[in-house]
């Protein structure tokens, strides 16, 4: 009888087997997770903090980061990472007066974290010249950011919370108000040049040149591991010799693995502060890709796992390691 099928026939057969078989398989796969949320629901927090516990989370969080499409999506506030900003005030206090610094904040979105470090900054150390290159891919974030003015609510790219981390004095501070409308202070938007680029282009330090402080916040956690290394060690390229580098929001493996490579120093002041900064983040961890792990002491390498911020001694030795590793990587 199957031999005188027809090829039409034998089609259709061959499609209704094949939506069985994703059926079945899509249906194992949630049965399967449904187990292991049970499991990590039930385990006592002692069993999830011990190295077992954290094992199986990683495993966890690495399926759900494989799984996931890592949408890119707009959410900033104002001061988000106050133990951040707090150690970055501190590096700076060591500069000497009257001089310059020159910060690039890539992944800018729509300027919040730029004004943010520019208020730290100024209101610590009002004698230096502090210039900024802002970056972000999207044309519309930028020229929100650059604009200075929000308005909870007003578009899908400022939400509401964006001030909800501001005390009133801060608001006052940082802003002039009018009619429910934010309008970031002259004296913040100084020193800013705004650029729609591609942050990670190994050629954008032509552009922009060299820094004493990178910010690449929360925005490699969208790539896949092996565009996130190839975009962190370009932009490592941007720090000047003795510069600091703050990624935060990136995969941990992805970080730690091009620090020891490049031979980064973690800075660990304020480290542990840092990591606990955001608890929506901590939250989520690890049935969400974009949660993160607990800080484990007990790791050898905790130190360079958890920073987010490292000192760079030299660019010209970033480049070369880079460069040879590239290479190796198109050899293999």
């Amino acid at each position: 009888m199957l031999g005188l099928m027809t090829p039409e026939a034998k089609a259709v057969g061959h499609g209704a087997e094949f939506t069985l078989t994703a059926f079945l398989r899509a249906a194992f796969s949630r049965a399967f997770w449904r187990v292991n949320r049970s499991v990590w629901a039930c385990l006592p927090q002692g069993a999830r903090d011990s190295r077992g516990g954290l094992a199986y989370g990683r495993w966890i969080h690495s399926q759900m980061q494989r799984r996931s499409s890592r949408e890119m999506y707009v959410w900033s506030t104002f001061l988000r990472n106050r133990p951040g900003l707090d150690l970055m005030r501190r590096l700076v206090e060591e500069r000497p007066r009257g001089s310059t610094l020159k910060v690039a904040v890539l992944g800018c979105s729509v300027g919040a974290e730029v004004y943010s470090i520019l208020w730290v900054l100024r209101s610590a150390r009002p004698d230096l010249e502090i210039g900024v290159h802002a970056v972000d891919i999207s044309a519309e974030v930028v020229d929100v950011a650059e604009a200075g003015v929000y308005i909870p609510g007003m578009s899908e790219v400022v939400e509401e919370g964006i001030f909800e981390r501001l005390t009133e004095q801060e608001r006052q501070d940082m802003f002039d108000w009018e009619d429910g409308r934010a309008r970031v202070k002259g004296r913040l938007r100084e020193g800013i040049e705004w650029h729609v680029d591609d942050a990670c282009d190994g050629a954008l330090g032509s552009r922009i040149g060299g820094h004493d402080i990178v910010v690449a916040s929360n925005f490699l956690c969208h790539l896949d591991a092996a565009s996130a290394e190839s975009g962190l060690r370009n932009i490592a390229q941007l720090v000047e010799p003795g510069g600091y580098l703050f990624v935060p929001g990136v995969d941990l493996d992805v970080r730690a693995n091009v620090a020891q490579d490049l031979g980064w120093e973690p800075i660990t002041d304020l480290l542990e502060e840092i990591h606990e900064a955001d608890p929506a983040l901590r939250s989520h961890w690890p049935w969400n890709w974009a949660g993160l792990e607990p800080l484990d002491r007990r790791r050898s390498d905790w130190r360079t796992r958890y920073a987010t911020a490292f000192r760079i001694d030299g660019t010209e030795d970033v480049q070369e390691r880079s460069g040879l590793r590239s290479a190796f990587s198109a050899v293999g």
